[in-house]
């Protein structure tokens, strides 16, 4: 199981990260958040004619990183930066701005409409244009957190943190709980169909997997708390191999490690994360032409699935979407 500490890193290779999906951020977690028993109907992103002058109704809210700020109870225009866009989408919810950089290619990227780019890094001009009444951003840095408060209230969002988890408290902080709640109940049932399909197809209990993918520089990672892990690692579904669910106790989104050691992460099924840069699609061809992997017994037992990591994220929108997907790539 997935360790909760109060931590998250960053990394100087960021922007490049956001082409990969699952590499976008470095690993956090989540605290949860006082409960709130607000039950006003949400219309979060939905009304943006709506006027930011007009007063509405706070609460007090305590993020994970221990910010507490005063946030409208039901935010009409949301400013949201972070990876996970497909979080808000299945609560019916459209953010007024955010990276667009971070959805293209995503599996809900025709989803978003009508949502202004606030570029990457953040641009807090465009911010402050969009008079949003709410922030929600995935950064961690506590400048950038320090000038985005003088535009919204700021929330500091764990987008790593488990689905369950992390889609309630977005609910919560978008108004949208029951949502959330409903959501969850109805991914919860089609998850164990899926793996009820995938064991019928010869999936075993107790099978692990790792994930794998190469970053440009010739930069091999195994991937740890993000993006396609998150669904493999479920309590009905593969488990991680030692030496990833040590990373994962760690909080680590990702370990950078060399091709000599592959083998020792290497579980009973490998996932390959196909970059679309061409350097590390370089990288991911010479490794599997290599007598280490060639002598992985997954490889040899034709237990080796790609997929393009754009659609391998955590968000809700591609988990739904993965379900689909993963007893087609599985056979």
């Amino acid at each position: 199981m997935i360790n909760k500490k109060s931590t998250r890193q960053y990394t100087t290779m960021l922007g490049l990260f956001s082409l990969m999906g699952a590499l976008l951020l470095g690993c956090g977690t989540s605290e949860k958040p006082p409960a709130n028993s607000n039950t006003t109907a949400p219309t979060a992103g939905t009304t943006a004619s709506t006027k930011t002058s007009e007063v509405a109704a706070t609460r007090s809210y305590t993020d994970y990183r221990g910010h507490t700020v005063n946030i409208p109870t039901a935010p009409q225009r949301i400013a949201y930066f972070g990876e996970n866009y497909g979080d808000l989408l299945v609560l019916g919810v459209q953010a007024v701005g955010t990276s667009t950089s971070m959805i293209e290619g995503k599996v809900y990227e025709k989803q978003v409409q009508n949502v202004a780019d606030l570029g990457f890094p953040i641009n807090l001009e465009k911010a402050l244009e969009l008079q949003p009444d709410l922030i929600i951003t995935a950064n961690t840095d506590e400048k950038q957190y320090t000038a985005l408060t003088k535009i919204a209230p700021t929330i500091m969002f764990d987008t790593f943190a488990p689905l369950n988890e992390r889609l309630l408290h977005l609910g919560d902080l978008v108004n949208k709980k029951k949502a959330a709640e409903d959501w969850l109940a109805q991914y919860k049932i089609k998850e164990a169909e899926m793996w009820s399909k995938l064991r019928a197809n010869g999936v075993k209990p107790g099978e692990t997997a790792s994930v794998f993918t190469y970053y440009p520089g010739d930069r091999l990672f195994v991937m740890g708390r993000t993006g396609l892990s998150q669904i493999l690692y479920e309590k009905d579904g593969l488990k991680p191999t030692p030496l990833i669910q040590k990373a994962l106790d760690e909080d680590k989104g990702f370990v950078q490690i060399s091709q000599e050691v592959i083998g020792q992460y290497a579980g009973d099924r490998i996932f390959i994360l196909n970059s679309p840069i061409s350097e590390a699609q370089q990288s991911t061809k010479q490794l599997m032409k290599s007598r280490l992997w060639l002598q992985l017994p997954a490889v040899k037992q034709g237990h080796v699935y790609a997929q393009d990591i754009s659609k391998t994220d955590s968000d809700a929108s591609t988990r739904e979407w993965l379900l689909d997907e993963l007893p087609k790539l599985i056979k």
